[in-house]
Order: structure tokens, then C-alpha cells, then sequence
């Protein structure tokens, strides 16, 4: 078990959706960071206030890196929390481990290099819009199943030279990890396929590489003179294939719902399409895509103020949605402006660690959602938008599904 300095006051809670963003603001006003305890018997330092998000991202003292600093704990005790802390990644690493890790992968994530991906984007949200438009009009439709989910994934799986045959059982993996109210057999179960998976994915490609970035990471473990171990190309995979389509899609989703319910906010929309980069930018900020990324460890005390100390070893719980939503950062925070005129928002991290998939899941939702309203303009909500159902966990910030009338005939 891993080490905690002090008692947890209250439980995290994994409903997800409503439920969590009211918990988020009531730890925001018990203090700077609050002792919690997460499943299994885990306790960390929840920190809810937008300043000390800021703070605690960039804090030296701060490690990503569980198995470096916290010598007690033994890889795979805690079967939930495994696939976020067990991984060697640029997730965890850290200095120029991070650094070696980083330059793999980044140069295929530049502005220029996504920009290029447009096309590839566009005919993607095309053919989908195509099957959508191909099925009865005046039925309910899934958009999330149909749509929100399928553009991000389509997009990663086809970057990394995902076969076909195993996108199904990849991408359902992905969503299975994220959830933090599972039995501690099912987490197991999910993180040895997760492993089967990746490797199954590596032999594909070791038999028959492409021109994709498996084949790329495979061709680099070979000739680098700082190879990737079998671990590290796991982990990497790992990061990329979950990181390059949960956030998208939890973007999409939630950004359609909240234009359908605003539908003044849509017409603005519609009369000026230059302006979609604001309704994603105000979608990120009060609904990050991700909640809370397990985990971080002090390496050093740090007095945060208010008598609160995170001790050396302990675990810290940063939440990386509660910073747009934090009314000491912006005025009304919980309202969906796009008029808003500060945005700012920790949906893709801060400093080192800054998600380097960030311009491709922009590129994805600046094509999909101009796109789906353009194709039908007269699409409305089946639901109310708060009956909307979330995914049952304290990670991720996802909808499970996202009934709509297309109205197309």
C-alpha cells in the first residue's frame, strides 16, 4: 500500500458528471488540498482550487513518478490504479527519461504536421456523416456511439496502424480503464488484456510494418542508440491510443450538448463560422475532457497555507478540470459562454507534460462539430440536457451516450 501522511476526511466520489463537479467545488472550499481516499483503500491530497492546480503542475517538489519515489509500493498491488503509475511513459518519466521518451513521439503532433492531417480528418467525419444521414430521420440516434465516438478513435487507430479486426476490442479497453468503481478482479482483468492487446498490436506490425507510428516506434527501439525498452514501447502505446480519442470525444459530446441547449449560442455559431474555435475553447474549460489524472507524489513538505502540509511521500490528486471551473479564476464559472472573454483552461496540462496531442484533438472537433450542424442544421437534443448519463468514474469526464433527432428528411 502506499504511504499517507494523515487521515482521509471523505471519499471521492465516482458518479461522475453532476455528482463529481459538486464535490470538486465543495473540497475547493474546505481547503487548498484535502485529504481523500480513492478505491481500494488509496488516500491522496485532492486539489480543487485554481491557483494551487497551477501551482502543484509546475512544483519542483512534485514527482510524476511513483516508482521512484515512493520505494514501499510494489507495481501492481493496486490493480485500478496500475495502468496510470505502473506505465513507463512520458506520463511518468520525468527529466531526460521524459525528454527521450518525448522527442519520439512529439515530432509527429507539430502544429504543421497536424495541419496536414485535415483531409485525413475530414474524410473521416464525412463518411460518418454519410452513414447517419444514410438511417431514418425521425428516430433517436446514439450521436456518442455513432459520431462523437467514432471520429477521434477512427483518427488514432488509423495514425497508429490499429488492424481492423482489433479496433473493437482496443478502444472498448480504453474506455473499461477509466472507470474508478469497478471490482479490484475486473481492474485486473482490464490491465492484462490492456498488456495482450498492445503486444498483439506490436507482433502485427513487427510481421508486417506500414507507415504508421507503430511501425515508427518499432523501427526506433531498433536503431536508437537510447532504445525503448518492450515496457516502455507498451507504455507508450498505451498513452497515446487511450490519450489520442477519450479526450476528443468527451470534447465532441459535450460540446454538441451544450450548443443544442443553447441554441442562441448556435446561431451565433452559424452566422459566423470563425468563430467554432470559441465554443471548443469554452467546451474545454467547463468540461475538461479529463478530471483527474492519477497520480503525483510529493518529493518534498509543502506548506500550501491554511495549516495544510503535503507531506514527502505523499500522494497528490490534481484536478485538471476544477481550474475552468473555479470562481475565483472566472466569473459565473459553470455557465457555457462562448462570449466568454477569458477561457483559459488546464484541459491539456501545464508545463512539461503538456499534452502533445492537444493540436490534433482541436483539429478533430474544429472539423466534426461545423460539419455535423452544417449536415443537419434542425438536429435537437431526444433528452433534457440533464438527463444526460456520465461515465462513472473521478478520471475521466464522459458521457455514455447522447440521444438526438437528426430530423434529415
Amino acid at each position: 500500500m502506499i504511504g499517507f501522511s494523515t487521515p482521509a476526511t471523505t471519499a471521492l466520489d465516482s458518479s461522475g458528471g453532476p455528482c463529481m463537479y459538486a464535490q470538486v467545488d465543495r473540497l475547493r472550499e474546505t481547503g487548498p488540498a484535502v485529504p481523500v481516499e480513492l478505491p481500494e483503500g488509496v488516500r491522496a491530497w485532492s486539489v480543487t482550487r485554481g491557483d494551487v492546480v497551477r501551482l502543484l503542475l509546475t512544483h519542483p517538489g512534485v514527482s510524476r513518478n511513483l516508482k521512484k519515489n515512493v520505494p514501499e509500493y510494489e507495481p501492481g498491488s493496486v490493480p485500478w490504479l496500475s495502468p496510470w503509475v505502473d506505465v513507463d511513459s512520458m506520463a511518468t518519466a520525468e527529466g531526460k527519461d521524459h525528454a527521450r521518451l518525448r522527442r519520439l513521439i512529439t515530432p509527429a503532433f507539430t502544429p504543421r504536421r497536424v495541419e496536414a492531417m485535415r483531409s485525413q480528418v475530414e474524410a473521416i467525419v464525412s463518411r460518418l456523416l454519410d452513414e447517419l444521414e444514410s438511417g431514418p430521420g425521425g428516430e433517436t440516434v446514439d450521436l456518442h456511439r455513432s459520431f462523437s465516438y467514432r471520429v477521434p478513435t477512427e483518427m488514432i487507430c488509423d495514425l497508429f496502424g490499429v488492424p481492423r479486426e482489433q479496433r473493437g476490442e482496443v478502444l472498448d479497453l480504453f474506455v473499461a480503464v477509466g472507470q474508478t468503481d469497478v471490482s479490484e478482479e475486473e481492474s485486473l482483468a482490464i490491465n492484462d488484456d490492456l498488456v495482450t492487446t498492445m503486444r498483439t498490436l506490436i507482433d502485427a506490425k513487427r510481421g508486417e510494418p506500414g507507415e504508421d507510428l507503430t511501425s515508427f516506434l518499432l523501427a526506433a527501439r531498433e536503431v536508437d542508440n537510447d532504445p525503448l525498452t518492450e515496457h516502455e514501447l507498451i507504455s507508450t502505446l498505451l498513452l497515446m491510443l487511450g490519450g489520442g480519442s477519450t479526450t476528443t470525444i468527451n470534447l465532441i459530446d459535450h460540446t454538441v450538448r451544450e450548443l443544442l441547449a443553447h441554441p442562441d449560442q448556435l446561431r451565433t455559431l452559424r452566422e459566423r463560422p470563425d468563430r467554432w474555435n470559441d465554443a471548443i475553447e469554452e467546451s474545454l474549460r467547463v468540461h475538461c475532457p479529463v478530471m483527474h489524472l492519477p497520480m503525483r507524489y510529493a518529493v518534498e513538505d509543502i506548506d500550501l497555507g491554511d495549516g495544510v502540509v503535503i507531506r514527502s511521500g505523499d500522494a497528490i490528486l490534481i484536478c485538471y478540470g476544477a481550474h475552468g471551473r473555479d470562481p475565483g479564476v472566472h466569473a459565473d464559472p459553470t455557465a457555457f459562454d462562448i462570449d466568454r472573454v477569458d477561457k483559459d483552461h488546464l484541459a491539456f496540462g501545464l508545463g512539461a507534460h503538456f499534452c502533445p496531442g492537444s493540436h490534433l484533438a482541436r483539429l478533430e472537433a474544429q472539423v466534426a462539430l461545423p460539419a455535423l450542424f452544417d449536415r443537419f442544421p434542425r438536429l435537437e437534443l431526444a433528452i433534457r440536457p440533464e438527463e444526460t448519463e456520465h461515465e462513472r468514474t473521478f478520471i475521466g469526464n464522459g458521457i455514455t451516450a447522447l440521444p438526438v433527432l437528426l430530423h434529415h428528411i
